[in-house]
């Protein structure tokens, strides 16, 4: 297969449009078009459905997206592990991570690695657990950094740390002076559910506890939340590193019974993730190591 109509249709796709798929990949417009519909013709599909407006993918194309991203990638691979054999680091990776972990696990790390291998290229995407588990599944991401969860069960998985779940509440809140917040009064609160509505690692919890949470608000980040949870307008339930550093006056104390998530790096294969990939995992593990050493 051409791996020119595997760019071609995955910049439509990602585009919507013929034209800007030409931009990105330094094509004129026909050329796009003729490399589509060659790739239409061998796979015996029809890949979009073209309109005045530009193009959007059949169901067929739909299917088809991450395994043409998935076979970019490899061919990705075949020239990192060539040029590592010459000598040469070299290559690109497409980080997806939650905000939290971005913001206090990840810079570290990207600075270090990147001190040793100048040429590799990285690209980081923060998201909320649903973002974040899309960008796995499409292949748009090569390694992710979220909490653990059964819809990783296809993918190498590896734990990094504990982080304990706190009680998230305003300084007026009836037990802002407590040690401790009890998990089944959530039940009778005004709760700010981040994450659309529905955070995977909170969501768990409470169908763990039976509790049924009175949702007031739903906010998509947990800055947010805690903004709002200043105002008096409720009050919510995170992990800890999510408020590491987050200057607000509310009080964070620790659930009763004490409960926590695992935060982890989780891949499609590390066998066969590119060179560049490997060697940024094992930079992950050397920091968490000495982390808790």
């Amino acid at each position: 297969m051409d791996t020119a109509r595997c760019k071609a249709f995955i910049a439509a796709a990602e585009t919507g449009r013929f034209t800007k798929a030409a931009e990105i990949l330094n094509y004129t417009t026909s050329g796009v078009s003729q490399l589509v519909t060659a790739l239409e013709a061998e796979l015996d599909l029809s890949l979009f459905v073209r309109t005045r407006k530009g193009v959007r993918l059949t169901q067929a194309g739909e299917r088809l997206l991450p395994v043409a991203r998935a076979l970019m990638q490899q061919e990705q691979n075949l020239y990192q592990v060539s040029k590592e054999i010459k000598g040469l680091d070299v290559g690109e990776i497409t980080i997806a991570a939650y905000s939290s972990i971005s913001t206090h696990w990840l810079p570290a790390i990207i600075k270090k690695f990147k001190e040793d291998y100048p040429n590799i290229q990285i690209r980081l995407m923060e998201g909320i657990r649903q973002e974040v588990m899309v960008w796995l599944d499409d292949a748009k991401a090569d390694i992710a950094f979220l909490s653990s969860g059964s819809d990783l069960a296809t993918y190498d998985w590896t734990p990094l740390a504990k982080d304990r779940m706190l009680a998230v509440l305003s300084t007026n809140h009836p037990l802002a002076k407590a040690n401790s917040y009890p998990i089944s009064r959530c039940a009778s609160e005004d709760f700010i559910m981040p994450a659309l509505g529905r955070d995977d690692d909170v969501a768990d919890l409470f169908e763990r506890f039976q509790i049924e949470p009175r949702i007031l608000f739903s906010t998509l980040e947990n800055y947010a939340t805690i903004s709002m949870i200043e105002n008096d307008l409720g009050m919510s339930i995170m992990n800890e590193l999510i408020t590491k550093n987050f200057q607000a006056n509310v009080v964070m104390l620790p659930l009763e019974p004490p409960q926590d998530i695992t935060l982890g790096m989780a891949m499609p294969s590390r066998t066969s993730a590119s060179p560049a990939v490997k060697k940024f995992a094992d930079y992950v593990l050397k920091y968490h190591r000495s982390d808790n050493e």
